[in-house]
This record gives structure tokens, C-alpha cells and sequence, in this order.
């Protein structure tokens, strides 16, 4: 499982991509949210979603890690695929999807691509408290550039990307992060992190 991929985009297209990782170009199909985000030539890191089917392998990439929690919860509903997923996050922002399973409004869910009736309700059958627990960690949820360790960024990052493979969410980890009061390398910021979890 590739859970993320850091290098430079290399072409845009509508619904997918060409990062570059050191000489090695990956085609990663994107919603719309993440398109925006992505300028050519700039480096960004997606976390990405490897579907393997019989006659094809291909990478979903997302520019958030609560895109890419929403996308997984959207694949396990039956009757949606990675595509019907994707066209969901392109069509409508992770804010107000969480909003309409919610409170349950099927209309606005039977609006978005390849939704009908009964696939809405089955949505907000098997997603409505698992779409809440992820709306609820939001307000925790840190971004990187909040941590303010001058000329620590690229640790910071690279600390954020390793506990992320670990298995860890932004969410879990970004108010241990913040109560650091330097960070000098990956290593130590992590041992410090998994030191505060075996604690809990």
C-alpha cells in the first residue's frame, strides 16, 4: 500500500494528475478539492489510495488526510467506487457532505453524481456516525504550517508524513506536536509522540 506520495506535478488534467517522484511519474486521480490546490512544477504530498482491480491499478490522491478518511468511508458503502466516490468529494466540500448525512437530508445527497434514493439512505444508514466522528475532529485537526518551529519546517513535514505511515492521524498526533518546545530531528519527534501515546 502506498499510503503517500512527495514529488512535483507535472501535468494537470481534469480529474487526475502526473507527480513526478524522482524520475518516476505517477498518475494519481484527483477530486476536484485537490485539483485546486495543485500548481505545476510546485512539490506537494497526496495521500493516496491504491485500487487494484483485475485488468487495472490506480492511485486516488488527496490533498487532506480527513479527503482521504472520507473517500475510505465512501468506498466501504456498498453500490460506491472509487470513481462514484471521487465524483462525491468533486461535487460537493467533506463540510457540507458531513452536514447532509447528519441531518439526514436526502435530497441534497441525491443531487451528487451516481446517487439515487436508495443509495443516499443506505449512506446515511452505514456513514452518519462514522462521517460524525470525523466531522467532530476537525476543530483538532492541526495543519503543519501551525507548528511554529523556525527553519524546522521540512522536519516538521517529514515528521507529520512518518507518523501518518504509522498509522497515526493528524488529529492524534498534531496536539503532541504542538507541546513540543523544539524539534531537532524526525527521530526525536517521533520517539517524543509515541512516548506521549504509551502513556494514554
Amino acid at each position: 500500500m502506498i499510503g503517500y506520495l512527495r514529488g512535483t506535478v507535472n501535468q494537470l488534467f481534469i480529474d487526475c494528475c502526473f507527480i513526478d517522484v524522482q524520475g518516476v511519474g505517477y498518475r494519481v486521480f484527483i477530486a476536484t478539492t485537490t485539483r485546486n490546490q495543485l500548481i505545476i512544477n510546485n512539490e506537494v504530498t497526496l495521500f493516496t489510495y491504491l485500487n487494484v482491480r483485475e485488468d487495472a491499478m490506480q492511485l486516488y490522491g488527496f490533498y487532506t488526510q480527513m479527503e482521504y478518511d472520507i473517500f475510505i468511508k465512501l468506498i466501504s458503502v456498498s453500490g460506491i467506487g472509487p470513481k462514484v466516490a471521487l465524483g462525491i468529494l468533486s461535487a460537493i466540500t467533506v463540510e457540507k457532505l458531513c452536514q447532509a448525512l447528519g441531518q439526514k437530508q436526502v435530497s441534497i445527497l441525491t443531487k451528487l453524481p451516481g446517487i439515487g434514493k436508495k443509495t443516499a439512505e443506505r449512506l446515511i444508514l452505514e456513514l452518519e456516525d462514522k462521517i460524525g466522528a470525523i466531522a467532530e475532529q476537525k476543530d483538532a485537526l492541526e495543519n503543519v504550517d501551525s507548528l511554529e518551529f523556525e527553519g524546522k519546517e521540512d522536519v516538521v513535514t517529514e515528521t507529520t508524513q512518518a507518523l501518518i505511515s504509522l498509522g497515526y492521524t493528524q488529529a492524534e498526533f498534531m496536539p503532541i506536536l504542538k507541546n513540543l518546545k523544539s524539534i531537532d530531528s524526525v527521530e526525536s519527534a517521533i520517539k517524543f509522540v509515541l512516548k506521549e501515546f504509551a502513556k494514554r
